[in-house]
């Protein structure tokens, strides 16, 4: 039988286990070795991208999520804007054309897109009014429990020792009486208002995130590239500031998102039992209480801060979820 001179260039020396369907095995005089390919591993097959940057483009990805985004965004949007641009201002009253329904064309020429309510007010300036007053609320006082959990967690976790001990049971004495209390309490001592209702809540508001902060920190810091910066000198504060707090944005982050929610439902609650914001300004609480009163015969002045606030409601909480998933390093791909 002739003999087949196959030549082929392959990365691995041991030839003498390759064979062909024939009847002779190849020699190793038959091959050729022409080692690595440089120039090809060094090509950078995909883009260097970092980890927040990653876990929004997976959370932009989630159809869901962008629906989310795009409705808050709306809702955002309209309690800034719709205020300003609206012919009627929240505390302007009409006595003679009250309780009017949707579209309702007053005489001086202006509709109503919502109706006006028990006392005249345009009910789209006022909800949307309101909707500036829950929302600003809820922001400002998740951001200052924001900023004394980190503080607070920060410095008990990283401690540790005899602080950690005294620092946590003061958060156990808080985190023991149930906060929804102690903010009646706090509102029915001080004097009713936007500031009152923002102090009274991040008084109490902020242990959940100290706590939070507080297991990451105790998690990091004893990983490899804290032990680096103490060796290399770096102070305590420094390494809070620049390491420790850093590699928890993650979950404080999705744990903002899921506060928000609650914060808006406390300040409703609040405006609900009448210790919200004075009259004549207006949240959504204060409009699903005036709108109870005449529910039977005008139930939309109930329904529509009622629907404002739970699609508020479910999507920061179904945007946390998702936030939760993005930036879970188990799913990057």
């Amino acid at each position: 039988m002739k003999k087949r001179n196959k030549k082929a260039i392959i990365p691995t020396a041991n030839v003498n286990e390759i064979a062909y369907a024939c009847d002779e095995v190849l020699s190793a005089d038959d091959f050729t070795w022409v080692g690595a390919d440089v120039d090809k591993s060094n090509t950078i097959v995909r883009e260097s991208v970092s980890y927040f940057k990653d876990a929004m483009h997976r959370l932009f990805q989630d159809k869901v999520a962008v629906f989310l985004v795009v409705m808050l965004g709306i809702i955002l949007f309209c309690a800034v804007v719709m205020p300003m641009i609206s012919p009627y201002t929240f505390n302007e009253l009409h006595s003679d054309h009250t309780n009017q329904g949707f579209f309702f064309t007053a005489p001086d020429g202006h509709m109503h897109i919502f109706g006006t309510d028990s006392l005249g007010g345009d009910t789209w300036t006022r909800l949307w009014h309101g909707g500036r007053i829950s929302l600003t609320i809820a922001f400002v006082a998740v951001g200052i429990n924001c900023i004394i959990g980190i503080i607070y967690g920060g410095i008990s976790g990283y401690f540790g020792g005899m602080v950690d001990n005294i620092m946590m049971r003061i958060v156990e004495i808080i985190g023991g009486i149930p906060y929804l209390l102690v903010i009646i309490l706090l509102m029915t001592i001080m004097t009713k208002g936007i500031g009152t209702i923002i102090i009274a809540y991040a008084m109490v508001g902020w242990v959940g995130m100290a706590r939070l902060v507080r297991g990451q920190v105790i998690q990091l810091k004893e990983q490899e590239f804290i032990i680096s910066a103490q060796t290399m000198g770096a102070g305590s504060f420094r390494i809070l500031l620049k390491h420790l707090v850093p590699n928890t944005l993650s979950v404080i982050i999705v744990n903002l998102t899921l506060a928000i929610p609650s914060a808006i439902f406390t300040e409703a609650y609040l405006s609900f039992i009448g210790l919200g914001v004075p009259i004549p300004q207006a949240s959504w609480g204060t409009l699903a209480n005036d709108g109870i009163t005449v529910f039977r015969y005008y139930p939309e002045q109930l329904m529509l801060p009622a629907l404002l606030i739970s699609l508020t409601m479910l999507g920061f909480n179904l945007l946390g979820d998702k936030l939760r998933d993005a930036f879970d390093p188990k799913l990057r791909r």
